[in-house]
């Protein structure tokens, strides 16, 4: 006669399956609200992207906009300043980076208005606003001069005024994010 050394199931091992699935269920329930609550919530969805328009800027003017919370400085240019900052030589500029490479239209500059030394707003968007060394923005809480393209020029800020990914949708229209 033949006898086979493995034992049948028995009740007992369809209670210990049972159970342990009943209980992997049930952590992972009590686990998902804790997982799903870091996700963003709805407010900070619809600001994932925004849409300006630029028509009512003039020739010289700045604008501030909030994107995620953080204020976005817009400004159109003037000839003279996009001439001031276009003619820098890089190696006068502690983050060198050339003024092409932080505009899409020279007319327009778009970054975020955050001081990268200590998370400050610089001033210079205002009409009689400090505007610094170089007619862009100063920092006041620690000396930050910027130059018209957003670069640190003087001051403990170590990195230039960051550009946000943007892109214009229209002549008149930027989209930010």
């Amino acid at each position: 006669m033949a006898h086979s050394k493995t034992s049948e199931p028995t009740r007992r091992d369809f209670l210990y399956i049972a159970t342990g699935s009943v209980a992997a269920v049930g952590a992972a329930a009590a686990v998902w609200p804790l997982i799903d609550q870091m996700n963003p919530d709805a407010s900070v969805l619809a600001l994932s992207s925004i849409e300006i328009d630029l028509s009512p800027i003039a020739v010289g003017q700045a604008v501030t906009a909030k994107w995620r919370g953080k204020p976005i400085f817009i400004r159109r240019r003037t000839e003279e300043e996009i001439k001031a900052a276009a003619d820098t030589p890089l190696e006068d500029l502690p983050d060198p980076e050339p003024d092409s490479a932080r505009v899409k239209k020279a007319e327009w500059l778009v970054m975020i208005g955050i001081c990268t030394h200590l998370g400050c707003v610089p001033k210079g968007q205002g009409i009689g606003d400090a505007r610094g060394d170089w007619n862009g923005w100063f920092c006041p809480c620690h000396g930050s001069h910027y130059d018209t393209s957003g670069r640190i020029r003087k001051g403990p800020a170590p990195r230039n005024l960051v550009v946000p990914d943007y892109a214009f949708v229209e002549d008149t229209t930027v989209k930010i994010g």
